[in-house]
């Protein structure tokens, strides 16, 4: 597995950023690579992704979420296989700190090659910056779902 973490504080109150961050088909406006994110439930989430090259449809499971700290996620039934949890952390009233850490197991050659480049850390800091900036322009999330998910 390759492990990536990456941080990044944006001048937005912490339940304004974590309240974004939930409305996960909202991704691809910043995530390059992520074609579509459809929500299944509260859960689950299918995406669509068109990375080097490689198109993949996977689905995904939060498997912890505490409003305004974190959320926890995993693929679930297949490739690739991955696991993440994204942390908001106020710095004081009107900024937060985003960490955000993922495990990806690279799959063939081409994805070998991308992890030993670190490819995936500067994927994941290019997102983080698009956030930041989609959220910072906005000022305000659109939508938020504030329920509570607990492992088991």
């Amino acid at each position: 597995m390759t492990k990536v973490t990456q941080s990044i504080q944006v001048d937005v109150p912490v339940r304004t950023a974590y309240d974004q961050w939930t409305q996960f088909e909202e991704f691809p406006d910043f995530m390059e690579g992520v074609d579509e994110v459809r929500q299944l439930d509260a859960r689950h989430n299918h995406w669509k992704t068109s990375i080097g090259g490689v198109h993949r449809e996977f689905d995904t499971e939060i498997v912890d979420q505490m409003p305004d700290e974190r959320i926890t996620w995993r693929t679930i039934g297949g490739s690739p296989d991955q696991r993440g949890m994204v942390v908001f952390r106020p710095v004081d009233d009107t900024c937060t700190r985003i960490d955000l850490t993922m495990e990806v197991a690279p799959e063939g050659a081409v994805e070998k090659a991308a992890a030993a480049l670190r490819v995936l850390d500067l994927r994941i800091k290019g997102d983080l910056k698009r956030f930041k900036e989609f959220i910072e322009l906005r000022g305000t999330a659109w939508g938020g779902w504030r329920g509570r998910v607990t492992p088991g």
